[in-house]
């Protein structure tokens, strides 16, 4: 059976596919249709009557400091998922390397953080954030690097075990330090990882509501996307606009669909290359 294709594994997969992408596709089509016809012809194509080209797009980038929103949220996307590969990838190493009591009860704290569900701590958060100045898209990502070490540390810790501490020894030996040795030879061997880490750190801080809307100084109008298209859902009178509400969804969601299509092999890889013992 390894060397055929299963059809019923073949027909179930793509079921799965087809209920997965199905909500994308609703949100696609509905963001070229009038308001009436989103309301009552939410899964139907548009028609010659209901299809309004780019007008909802046109509107719904008026509706919001679009262009604004999407550099917030490329800052702190950029500049969290950096300082997370950075900063759990040599933990990741030296609680490896290291090893003893105090590294492993440090690795299950880690492990354990992901356990913890964030509701227990976004009422204490904002407090917290406000008085240390994390409110802006340039500090935030320390909140995120809180919040995504323990899934990181998790990944390269598993990662670091089956790298042969052979090669370490010998670039010790050659004269470099620890930390030249980390970048030159460890962080190389790591590319799997980083890759993987990076994609999921990418996607959910990219997709992230609650977090940025409980940290972030909307007075100074610091808006990421999401926070943006959930201000601008309704206008003065309580009505939402479905239209520009599905075209700027659209334009959030599709860019984040096509980087992590393009991407999933790699986190295939790297979490399979974790896949260690120890």
């Amino acid at each position: 059976m390894s060397g055929r294709k299963n059809p019923y594994l073949t027909v179930l997969f793509s079921v799965i596919c087809a209920v997965y992408i199905f909500p994308i596709l609703v949100l696609l089509i509905n963001s070229f249709k009038t308001k009436e016809a989103i309301t009552r012809q939410v899964f139907m194509l548009p028609t010659a009557e209901t299809f309004v080209g780019l007008e909802n797009y046109i509107r719904g980038v008026a509706a919001i400091d679009f262009f604004r929103s999407i550099g917030y949220s490329l800052i702190v996307t950029a500049l969290s998922v950096a300082l997370i590969l950075l900063c759990t990838s040599m933990c990741a190493w030296f609680l490896s390397r290291v090893g003893g009591r105090l590294c492993r009860a440090l690795y299950y704290s880690f492990v354990f953080s992901m356990a913890v569900p964030f509701q227990m701590v976004m009422f204490t958060l904002p407090y917290i954030a406000d008085r240390l100045g994390l409110t802006s898209p340039w500090t935030i990502p320390l909140v995120y690097l809180g919040f995504g070490a323990g899934l990181a540390v998790f990944m390269f810790t598993g990662f670091v075990k089956s790298i042969p501490l052979s090669i370490e020894e010998a670039a010790m030996i050659d004269g470099c330090s620890p930390l030249s040795t980390f970048f030159r030879v460890v962080l190389p061997i790591m590319k799997p990882t980083y890759i993987s880490v990076a994609i999921l750190q990418t996607m959910w801080i990219w997709n992230d509501y609650l977090l940025p809307n409980l940290v972030l100084d909307k007075t100074r109008g610091y808006y990421t996307i999401p926070m943006a298209i959930q201000s601008a859902m309704t206008d003065s009178y309580g009505t939402v606009d479905y239209g520009a509400f599905m075209a700027l969804l659209t334009l959030a969601v599709v860019p984040i669909v096509i980087f992590y299509i393009a991407c999933q092999k790699h986190i295939i890889k790297g979490v399979i290359s974790g896949a260690v013992k120890g």
